[in-house]
Parts: structure tokens; C-alpha cells; sequence
């Protein structure tokens, strides 16, 4: 008599008991898809504040003569543009500050004969207020507040810490001595922040569609 020869079930495939395993936990999975997502939005922001030095390092030519500052009227053509002006500073509407990790100090003062015109002047260190002469001619950078920037976007706190009445929401700045070969750097900044953040959007794209397939 035969013996019954039992049926043997075969074993699962080994991808079987991977599947029915839990999913493994990636705790720092949404933090940097967070950190990336920022750091991106962050480097295009910064990108954007600095368009104007951005266009005005990419001008070339000779500056524009504008004369007598008390006697321009100033038009949005002018915007951004390297000028030679001339002028008399007030000697009240002055304001003094000094910005981080610079030994020289500044002064902002607004052009007699107009209300809405101010220069902003670079004073050496040692040059204290009894010994320093503000010139009458000027030659630099020319912009409405309103277009400022990340660089001189403080200006106007400046003016309301110093207890000055705010500048005028149509003034003009003349940030004297800045020439467009003295913003090239912003061309080398802005090739970087370009760089970053197709990188952290790449990532982002990147930890989504893993996020999806799994």
C-alpha cells in the first residue's frame, strides 16, 4: 500500500514578505523638502532685491550730465543710471550712520532747492564732522527710494531713527562714488543665487516624486 504523499505549499518569493513589511520612517524626509523649499524661495527673493544692481552693473558708456540737481526734473528714464550732477548740500537735513563690518561712516543730506533730491556721501574713517567738507559735484548712482533694493532699502528707517521727518515717498538717492565697475560683484553674487536655487528646486522635485512613488 502506498503511503499518501502529502501536498507541500510552496513558499512565498522573498518580494512577497518585503511587501507586506512597513514602510521604513524618513523623519528628515519633510524637514529638508521644508529647508530646500525655503533656502529656494530665500536665493530667488535676495535674487530679485538686487535686480537693480544687477542692471546698473551691466551699464557701460560714460555718465550722464545732469547739471544742477535744484534744477533737474527727474523722470523714470533716469532710474538706475550713473550721472554727474552738481549741488549744494543742506546743512540741516543730515543724517549719519554707519553700516556693518565698514570702517568709514556715511552721511545722507538732502540737495538745497529741492525737497525729494538726496546724496548719500562716503566719509573716511578719521574724517570727523568739523573736519570734513561736503563736496558740490557729484558723480554715481541715481534711483527713486521706492527702487532701493536689499542695499539701501534701510535708508528710511535710518532717516525715522535719526528722528528726521520720513524721506518723501517720490525722493530720489544719488549713492555718490558707485560706478557701475564698482557693482560687478552683484553679477558674480547673482550667478550664485541663480545656482542655488535650481539646486534646492531640483531637490524639491526630487523628494516629491519619491514621495509619490512610495
Amino acid at each position: 500500500m502506498e503511503s499518501p504523499v502529502s501536498a507541500v505549499a510552496p513558499a512565498p518569493p522573498p518580494e512577497a514578505d518585503l511587501a507586506e513589511l512597513p514602510a521604513p520612517r524618513r523623519p528628515f524626509r519633510r524637514l529638508t523638502f521644508a529647508v530646500m523649499s525655503l533656502t529656494g524661495l530665500a536665493s530667488l527673493l535676495l535674487l530679485a532685491g538686487l535686480r537693480g544692481e544687477l542692471s546698473y552693473a551691466l551699464s557701460g558708456g560714460r555718465p550722464t550730465d545732469l547739471g544742477e540737481l535744484s534744477h533737474v526734473k527727474l523722470e523714470p528714464a533716469q532710474s538706475n543710471t550713473w550721472i554727474r550732477a552738481e549741488g549744494a548740500l543742506s546743512g540741516e537735513d543730515v543724517i549719519g550712520y554707519q553700516r556693518p563690518l565698514d570702517a568709514d561712516s556715511y552721511r545722507l543730506a538732502r540737495v538745497e532747492g529741492t525737497r525729494n533730491v538726496w546724496v548719500e556721501l562716503r566719509v573716511p574713517e578719521g574724517a570727523d564732522g568739523a573736519r570734513f567738507i561736503a563736496p558740490s559735484s557729484f558723480v554715481g548712482r541715481l534711483f527713486p527710494v521706492t527702487r532701493a533694493g536689499v542695499r539701501y532699502g534701510a535708508l528710511p528707517e535710518a532717516v525715522a531713527e535719526a528722528g528726521r521727518p520720513p524721506l518723501p515717498n517720490d525722493a530720489w538717492l544719488l549713492i555718490d562714488g558707485e560706478a557701475p565697475a564698482g557693482t560687478r560683484w552683484a553679477l558674480g553674487l547673482g550667478a550664485l543665487l541663480v545656482a542655488f536655487a535650481a539646486f534646492n528646486l531640483l531637490g524639491v522635485l526630487h523628494l516629491a516624486q519619491r514621495v509619490r512613488d512610495a
